[in-house]
């Protein structure tokens, strides 16, 4: 179950910026609100007001895509002093799901006819749930956690696993089992182990680190080029 590794680093958390209610969820949004092609960020415990979350965002909006970084905590992110066991009795991913339904179905009435869906850690097996009901049109899953070898045996939407190397939850051996499970079920994948990183590092990694922080950067990119592969490559198989 989740450790000290989704407990480490935890982000100094900012109100404010671009948010809107959508699905009845207050979001962080950025990027073009006419663009076709929406993406949901679902974040880590630590909530949508992660500065390098946002970041993120602004770096996918940026390559044309209007991206919504939803509070699926209703304001109630994980804090330090919080046991995480205790926090998660109140905040199953599973449980999310439902909360996602609404945002896609928000995107959807505003004119956006595509979505994608990244999920960092606890994000991810909400967007593994979302792609095996294949309520989004793409998935991305950064260092998951709660993620089986049955849910990606499940899942029937173009899907990415940006995994790190030093991972208890998702350590590079099961991420392995997850591209085998995707490759003979003709999912069409992208899958990569980032070196020397820990669990985490997309959204939490420290600014003095450079290692990690290049890694983070590549993570980065690699997400807007799967994008761009499935939307703007791809355009008739989706």
């Amino acid at each position: 179950m989740s450790g000290p590794e989704c407990c480490s680093n935890p982000p100094a958390i900012i109100s404010g910026g671009d948010v809107l209610q959508i699905g009845s969820l207050n979001s962080y949004v950025s990027g073009n609100p006419d663009s076709k092609i929406g993406v949901i960020l679902i974040s880590d415990v630590w909530g949508y007001g992660a500065p390098k979350l946002r970041n993120i965002a602004d770096k996918v909006a940026s390559a044309g895509y209007y991206v919504v970084v939803p509070d699926f905590f209703h304001g109630d992110p994980l804090t330090p002093e919080v046991p995480i066991q205790d926090w998660l009795k109140n905040h199953a991913p599973v449980q999310a799901v439902e909360f996602a339904k609404p945002v896609i179905q928000a995107l959807k009435e505003k004119g956006i006819s595509k979505v994608a869906a990244a999920g960092f850690c606890w994000g991810a097996k909400v967007v593994v749930e979302l792609a095996k009901a294949a309520d989004i049109q793409v998935a991305a899953l950064l260092h998951p956690s709660f993620v089986s070898l049955d849910d990606i045996k499940g899942v029937k939407v173009p899907t990415a696993i940006l995994g790190a190397e030093i991972d208890k939850m998702s350590p590079p051996e099961l991420v392995k089992e997850f591209e085998a499970a995707l490759e003979a079920n003709q999912i069409e994948h992208f899958v990569k182990i980032y070196p020397g990183v820990t669990h985490g590092w997309t959204v939490r990694y420290k600014d003095e680190d450079e290692a990690a922080k290049k890694c983070a950067f590549e993570a980065q990119q690699d997400l807007v080029d799967w994008f761009d592969k499935c939307f703007k490559t791809n355009q008739s198989t989706l």
